[in-house]
């Protein structure tokens, strides 16, 4: 089973002016799809475009339906319906992922999604990002977390499976803010949770305030991260999946940090170093 990025052509409330027109600090949404992923070719366009690009390595392979970029349930929801179902109408797409934010979820979308889910593999994939409420305001993201934390648990009620992002490293963020967003997340009915070491990006208001405020900001090297992703991995239930740890912008926007390592190699180093330290994820909070 293989994720497909889809562009919707959807906007986003932190930039089309309904909350801000600035986004987050951190965000530039060119890191997020790959080339054949264009709203102008049209979400059937882009799945036949994706499939022949993944086909060649897998003749059998199925595929979900991934709406990545900016926030994929914000609009009108016959609008947002009749993209996802064109999406399902592809023979090989078995569901959809949905990438968006824990203030666009209206009720009778999640509606549409439960009965969905039903009959289809159906994930919504909530930006959380931080759950330190001074950070979200500094890097502008426009909703706080009880928000998010009251939208997980609206959404895992249904039967829709529920996954969160969070970044590590965020500006002003220590080490025990970091590792409290493990405990809060222990907390929520999460499917899956997706960390991303944060990377600065060029073209974003963070790209400015590092160069003016270096001392907001810690970027960690692979091995520091590790261990923190490790003390992180102690504090969470083997109930939620981690489905990654760090993520890959494109070498010509990654302002830093470049570790030079593939997701597989660092990966494979993460476990090695778990064997080390004779340790395993939930250890901290099993009995």
């Amino acid at each position: 089973m293989q994720k497909i990025s889809v562009n919707g052509g959807f906007s986003c409330p932190n930039r089309d002016g309904t909350i801000s027109l600035g986004g987050c600090t951190y965000c530039n949404n060119r890191t997020f799809h790959p080339d054949y992923c264009l709203s102008a070719h049209g979400i059937t366009q882009q799945i036949e475009e994706g499939i022949a690009f993944f086909s060649r390595k897998y003749k059998s392979m199925r595929y979900l339906a991934y709406f990545q970029s900016y926030t994929n349930t914000y609009g009108e929801t016959s609008r947002l319906i009749a993209k996802y179902e064109e999406a399902l109408s592809h023979p090989l797409v078995d569901g959809l992922i949905l990438g968006t934010r824990p203030d666009c979820m209206a009720d009778d979308l999640l509606d549409y999604l439960s009965q969905l889910s039903q009959r289809k593999y159906v994930m919504v994939e909530y930006g959380v990002e931080s759950t330190d409420d001074d950070t979200l305001r500094l890097i502008n993201r426009g909703h706080l977390f009880e928000e998010a934390r009251q939208t997980i648990r609206r959404t895992d009620a249904t039967g829709v499976h529920t996954c969160a992002h969070l970044i590590l490293g965020l500006p002003l963020e220590s080490k025990d803010t970091m590792l409290e967003h493990a405990r809060r997340m222990a907390e929520l009915p999460l499917d899956t949770i997706k960390l991303h070491q944060l990377q600065i990006i060029k073209g974003t208001v963070m790209e400015r305030q590092y160069r003016e405020h270096p001392e907001w900001f810690h970027l960690f090297t692979a091995d520091e991260y590790i261990e923190l992703v490790i003390d992180f991995l102690e504090l969470l239930p083997p109930s939620i999946v981690v489905e990654r740890f760090v993520s890959q912008s494109p070498k010509d926007l990654l302002v830093a940090p470049d570790w030079g390592l593939k997701n597989y190699e660092f990966t494979a180093k993460l476990e090695k170093r778990l064997e080390e330290r004779n340790t395993r994820q939930g250890r901290l909070i099993m009995k």
